[in-house]
């Protein structure tokens, strides 16, 4: 099973958007889950989706506000709240997983308690609706990441695998290797290219991601999920037609290597 995230483009309303992925071969998509501007709801998209025979793997929820989980503010009470509230969203529409940051740009906080408490808030409510959550790797640092697999070792929380925000991240240190400490705990994948500086998120094969390597280490952690990857079609300079395409078949090309 081969996906991509919806996101990909915002020139098309959802039920166009969805209906060009189809056709061009994808079986599933993931989800963004905030503004559009398109001007539609983002909960319309999982009917739509449907509709065009798409399957629906997960959900990526605003990382605007990851920081402020970390501070004992009413912000951050109001960004757990939100987030129990995307995994009621998961549960109202069938939609298995949600993936959001566990921080988010500059200005990180401190490593405390009370990040950790909202996170595992966040993992005892995702167990009782039965709704997994990835803490997705990121290119600025893993160090709070790394923290929360390490403090809460919960069935329902684990991680999303972005390969492009591990080839130009900042901080390889084996200890922030997500990959390498958790990938018994892969939940779900964003795979992207790039050469190792900006996160451009290009195709697969565009850039310097080692793929042959990447597909073998997924293979060898036992997830069997579909081959999801999340681009950027402003960065090819190819029209919509031509990107999902080759999208599609770079997504096969992968595939192949697992």
């Amino acid at each position: 099973m081969i996906s991509i995230f919806a996101f990909f483009s915002h020139e098309f309303r959802f039920a166009e958007r969805f209906r060009r992925i189809k056709e061009a071969g994808f079986d599933s998509v993931l989800l963004w889950w905030g503004d559009d501007d398109t001007d539609q709801d983002h909960e319309d998209q999982p009917e739509l989706a449907r509709k065009a025979g798409l399957h629906i793997e997960n959900i990526h929820v605003p990382f605007f506000g990851a920081n402020n989980l970390w501070e004992d503010t009413p912000t951050g009470e109001f960004v757990l709240k939100h987030y129990l509230q995307c995994i009621d969203d998961c549960v109202d529409h069938e939609i298995p997983t949600m993936v959001l940051h566990a921080i988010f740009g500059g200005n990180l906080p401190p490593l405390n308690n009370i990040g950790i408490e909202r996170f595992l808030k966040i993992a005892d409510y995702a167990e009782t609706k039965g709704i997994n959550v990835a803490v997705e790797n990121l290119r600025e640092t893993n160090l709070h990441a790394a923290h929360v697999l390490e403090k809460i070792d919960a069935p329902r929380l684990g991680f999303c695998y972005d390969s492009g925000h591990w080839n130009s991240c900042k901080d390889k240190s084996p200890e922030f290797d997500l990959f390498a400490r958790f990938g018994h705990r892969l939940m779900a994948l964003h795979l992207n290219d790039n050469t190792g500086g900006a996160d451009d998120h290009l195709l697969p094969f565009n850039g310097t991601v080692d793929w042959q390597a990447t597909m073998q280490a997924i293979a060898q952690t036992g997830y069997t999920g579909p081959t999801a990857m999340e681009f950027n079609l402003t960065m090819e300079g190819l029209s919509r037609e031509e990107y999902l395409a080759q999208a599609y078949a770079r997504g096969k090309r992968l595939e192949a290597l697992r």
